[in-house]
């Protein structure tokens, strides 16, 4: 079939990338559809693909074709279907994935996402949202605002679009009524308000029948404003990418012994040869004498550009480092407040370990408070405990080293990251930092002239943390009591952290909830790291019921420092028992919270010690738990 254009339009770029470098030089605009299930994005989009006029003819046939299988509009075209390419969502009606499309007007040149509407996606919408100039907001007529419209108006504020237009839709559908526009204008404008968009806009459209999309339409003889396409074309997009130099490292390049390059982007600033840049983690300073490019070497590198700087003499720097100007260095913290928007089915908990990735750099971090969840139908801060799906919350986070960041309204790429699962490797949140925490320059680490290892020989033995998990009534306190006697008749010097003994003193202001329980082990890793620094053998008795927890503590303590015992008792076994009558309570519905019954238990994948908790001997199993924990290397001579 000929490739020929409708309406002999200039021919379409094949990619992203070839529609960049055919715009180089000329403005552009990014941005984002989102809004509601619904209410008309990809039609939005399809009409305006179809209206600036960069399909071909094989495109339209086909999309004729398809309207017949898949369409929701009867004989006429579907526009949606130009955007919806999954096969689920031709098959639902709705988007899952971000779909972007670009196309050109005579002013300008524009790429556009349309980001699902669904609750269950609003992470894609997220991910579009960090990276656009302006956002078309679209409600349905009939409808108005809803609560995944204002959710969506309140996460591209946080991600910093500037500009936002309220597309109200399906004015056909209310008979194009002048009051019924003015009503949802007025209500957006007023949740918008607080939110410190630079621009909010309105307009009335049908994108099923093109009204006010590239021509004013007849049925909105009252509306005195912009069409959608005249919006886009002058809407105005300042990009001011900061005077300070950040050149996060992605990669260091060897590929001869001639030649050592530092890989990435110029995320905001310009550098030039000559230039004195420092490594913020090192601290250590180096003249750039050469920057690199797949074209050959430039004397200026600025933002965005893609580069290799090779310095005039090694430093300590690899992939995850950030290279500043020397004279104008970039913060680090390892303690930060920052607007989070969780991503994941699996609630977010205070204390639980995740993975952090910030530019290029990754830490191990956790919430150690939630300040507040925000209500994104008023604004209204909230008390919250645990992050539910598609939350909004201000939280505290902690991470295991200090990383390089900015706050996300100075600088987004310092100021934006990603909370990743340490198991499922999922994403679960995304987060905007607001501010260091002052406490992370304040507190320091004080240097003991005592070490571990001189407390152990004092001792006369290596130290360690014997972790003992398992359902209630497994017989884990009983194991760890018989395991401290064994090696008190044997000269180590030991303790026992219980569970019950714990919440009478330390953690008596928690609960069984999840996140009380998450909070709890927490409290215990930490405190058996100090007893295992005064070089005693450590035997905790907890539950522990969740993995993520456990490898935490493993993790807290020091791999080599910590044995995982895992009493295996069936759960019927440990009913029987019952010792505490817990198990006859929670049958009864008197105790919620009840692992195993009514709260899950995650048993250890590969444990250091396994423990038949129903018919091992104990006599056997603390025998040979004891010759493990006396047979660790011995503290060295003085």
């Amino acid at each position: 079939m000929t490739r020929k254009h409708v309406d002999a339009a200039p021919a379409a770029p094949a990619s992203i990338d070839a529609f960049l470098a055919a715009q180089a030089g000329q403005d552009r605009l990014r941005f984002i559809t989102c809004g509601s299930v619904d209410d008309g994005k990809s039609t939005l989009i399809g009409r305006l693909l179809w209206e600036s006029k960069q399909l071909f003819d094989d495109q339209v046939a086909a999309l004729q074709s398809e309207s017949r299988r898949f369409g929701t509009q009867g004989e006429e075209i579907d526009f949606a279907l130009l955007v919806d390419g999954l096969s689920a969502e031709r098959e639902q009606g709705i988007t899952i994935d971000v779909a972007y499309r670009f196309f050109a007007s005579d002013k300008r040149r524009f790429i556009v996402a349309d980001t699902p509407g669904h609750e269950q996606y609003t992470r894609n919408m997220a991910t579009a949202a960090s990276t656009a100039d302006c956002a078309l907001l679209l409600v349905d007529a009939r409808a108005g605002l809803l609560t995944q419209t204002r959710r969506h108006a309140t996460i591209a504020s946080l991600l910093g679009v500037r500009h936002v237009l309220l597309v109200v839709n399906k004015m056909d559908l209310v008979g194009f009524d002048h009051g019924r526009f003015e009503s949802i204008r007025e209500a957006f404008e007023a949740f918008a308000a607080p939110l410190g968009f630079a621009s909010v806009g309105a307009i009335p459209v049908s994108a099923l029948k093109g009204d006010n999309i590239t021509q004013r339409s007849t049925h909105t003889a009252w509306y005195h404003g912009p069409t959608l396409v005249g919006y886009l074309e002058s809407v105005e997009v300042a990009h001011d990418p900061g005077q300070r130099l950040v050149f996060p490292v992605q990669w260091v390049s060897r590929p001869n012994a001639d030649f050592r390059g530092f890989c990435g982007s110029v995320a905001a600033g310009s550098v030039a040869v000559g230039d004195a840049v420092r490594v913020t983690a090192s601290g250590q300073v180096a003249s750039v004498t050469e920057i690199v490019t797949m074209d050959g070497s430039i004397e200026r590198a600025g933002t965005g550009d893609a580069v290799s700087l090779r310095l005039d003499r090694e430093v300590d720097a690899s992939r995850g480092d950030v290279i500043a100007k020397a004279d104008a260095p970039l913060e680090m913290t390892d303690q930060f407040e920052a607007t989070l928007v969780w991503m994941h089915d699996e609630q977010g908990l205070i204390g639980r370990s995740y993975e952090l990735k910030l530019a290029s750099q990754w830490a191990t971090a956790s919430l150690t408070a939630i300040k507040h969840r925000i209500d994104v139908n008023t604004q209204a801060h909230e008390p919250a405990r645990t992050l539910q799906l598609n939350d909004i919350a201000v939280c505290n986070i902690a991470c295991n080293r200090p990383l390089v960041c900015q706050p996300y309204a100075e600088q987004r790429d310092l100021g934006a990251f990603i909370l990743v699962d340490r198991y499922s490797h999922a994403t679960v949140a995304a987060g905007m930092i607001r501010h260091s925490l002052r406490r992370a320059r304040n507190v320091h680490r004080q240097a003991l002239a005592v070490t571990r290892h001189e407390r152990e020989r004092l001792n006369g033995h290596a130290g360690c943390v014997v972790w003992f998990t398992g359902l209630s009534g497994s017989g884990k306190s009983t194991l760890a009591n018989a395991l401290e006697v064994e090696l008190h008749a044997r000269g180590l010097r030991t303790y026992i952290l219980d569970g019950d003994n714990v919440r009478q003193g330390l953690n008596r202001d928690l609960g069984f909830t999840d996140a009380d329980r998450v909070e709890n082990i927490r409290r215990i890793a930490e405190v058996a790291r100090l007893m295992l620094d005064a070089g005693l053998v450590v035997m905790t008795s907890f539950i522990s019921p969740f993995k993520r927890e456990r490898e935490m503590a493993r993790e807290v303590v020091g791999k080599e420092h910590f044995i995982e015992v895992y009493v295996d008792t069936p759960l019927d076994v440990c009913e029987q028992r019952d010792v505490k009558g817990l198990y006859r309570q929670a049958r009864a519905g008197k105790i919620p919270n009840m692992t195993g019954i009514n709260s899950p238990y995650e048993p250890p994948e590969h444990p250091d010690f396994v423990a038949d908790g129903a018919r091992g001997d104990i006599a056997a199993l603390v025998a040979e738990l004891a010759d493990r924990v006396v047979a660790r290397p011995a503290p060295e001579a003085a």
